[in-house]
């Protein structure tokens, strides 16, 4: 018997807490640290959890190291000898460039003995603006732009992302040789492939030109042609190239191990749990509707799991802007959205989808919550919800009626965390 206290919101937002709990970066970095170098210790780094990271890192370490890491523009943790610049997400700026040129030229003229430690995490895409010689900033920036809006999955994007830069791709690895780069990674990506989290800027992957060209074709990606030819013609560090023999990689935090952790917590309060699945992908609202039918299946006719039952998943969905300008949200708001159109009216269901790094698209909420009751109070409020939906525009609906759910930066990102409580 379900026996947890407070409201099911509670009950939900307590389930978010142990999955960002689980992937904490002080824990993850102690099982990962390595072993003292001969020569000199290098700390970089990108990405959303870049300075919490860094942070973790010199507290887990226990002595001096300096080096260089990119957030995101907003407050950042405080570090000892470990500097950290920010940057624009999800579009490069100015400050990503510099800090891009700053991250290179801290493992310049590095020598075998010396060991270059990459704390990486999800959002190190935008964060490094470090266009090839040719294309300027404006060119990367109408890159990310146009691969945002056409709703392709992470990895497709930072495949071409790859063929496009100075650091991603491995060459920061790269240009670190003959140091040795460990890269610990906290994942953000469905399957957890770490040359894919940041588009890799310390592990190469294994892929061709005409991979990423195919890329652009198959989700209608228009770009300027110039930007287009560059892609064409360029190229990318091999993962078998010697210079990365002898790195290592390992992967520290994941959807998968919030999961399991949320379902851990779950459980201990006496509720049945399903892990969907940690690496789902595909439109937000689609993937919205998928939820909701098994949730409705569920709350009606007691199958395929019995009542009373938990619903985790996890993954990145996309949401494909098109034409459109947008409004206010991200992809978890529009996955709930959704999801609260489809089980109008259906009795004992409450879900929380929220992003893990605490910012759901550009505004300040995680996500939002939502029940069987959503839609209709979102008609009391004068809210045309399938319009809102149609508009991109979740935010400004769930804001309406109070039920945005806004933790504040967590520090970690390991994707989406989906929720759903059949009681």
């Amino acid at each position: 018997m379900m026996s947890f206290e407070g409201s099911e919101r509670d009950f939900l937002a307590g389930l978010f807490e142990a999955a960002v709990r689980a992937a904490d970066p002080y824990h993850a970095l102690l099982a990962h640290l390595p072993a003292k170098p001969k020569g000199r210790l290098v700390v970089v780094g990108a990405g959303k959890a870049a300075s919490q990271m860094a942070a973790a890192f010199e507290r887990a370490w226990g002595g001096p190291c300096d080096g260089l890491v990119v957030a995101r523009h907003g407050p950042v943790e405080t570090t000892l000898g470990i500097r950290v610049m920010t940057a624009a997400h999800p579009v490069p700026d100015e400050a990503g460039l510099r800090a891009s040129e700053a991250l290179l030229a801290s493992v310049a003229g590095l020598t075998e003995d010396d060991l270059v430690v990459a704390l990486i995490s999800g959002g190190g895409s935008a964060l490094l603006a470090a266009p090839p010689h040719g294309l300027t900033l404006e060119d990367e920036a109408t890159l990310h732009r146009a691969l945002l809006a056409s709703g392709a999955p992470i990895a497709a994007m930072n495949l071409v992302r790859k063929y496009c830069s100075r650091i991603k791709g491995g060459r920061l690895a790269a240009a670190a040789f003959p140091a040795r780069v460990i890269s610990l990674v906290v994942s953000d990506v469905p399957g957890d492939d770490p040359a894919l989290v940041a588009s890799g800027p310390t592990v190469p992957f294994a892929s061709t030109v005409a991979d990423a060209l195919a890329v652009l074709r198959d989700y209608r990606i228009e770009l300027p042609q110039h930007l287009v030819d560059v892609i064409a013609r360029s190229d990318a560090p091999d993962p078998s190239d010697p210079v990365f023999a002898r790195n290592e990689t390992h992967v520290i935090a994941s959807a998968r191990v919030s999961l399991e952790a949320a379902a851990q917590r779950a459980e201990a309060q006496g509720c049945h749990t399903v892990i969907l699945s940690d690496a789902i992908e595909g439109e937000a609202r689609d993937i919205g509707l998928m939820h909701a039918a098994l949730a409705r299946e569920i709350a009606l006719k007691n199958r395929p799991f019995a009542k009373p039952v938990l619903l985790l998943s996890g993954g990145e969905t996309t949401v494909t802007l098109g034409s459109s300008k947008g409004g206010k949200g991200g992809r978890n708001t529009e996955f709930l959205l959704s999801f609260a159109l489809a089980i109008d009216g259906v009795a004992g269901i409450h879900a929380l989808a929220a992003d893990t790094d605490g910012i759901d698209g550009t505004e300040a909420n995680a996500g939002a919550f939502a029940n069987s009751l959503t839609a209709r109070r979102l008609r009391e409020h004068g809210v045309d919800a399938r319009q809102t939906l149609l508009a991109h525009d979740a935010y400004t609906g769930f804001a309406a009626i109070n039920d945005l759910f806004v933790p504040g930066p967590t520090g970690t990102n390991v994707n989406d965390f989906r929720a759903i409580l059949i009681a």
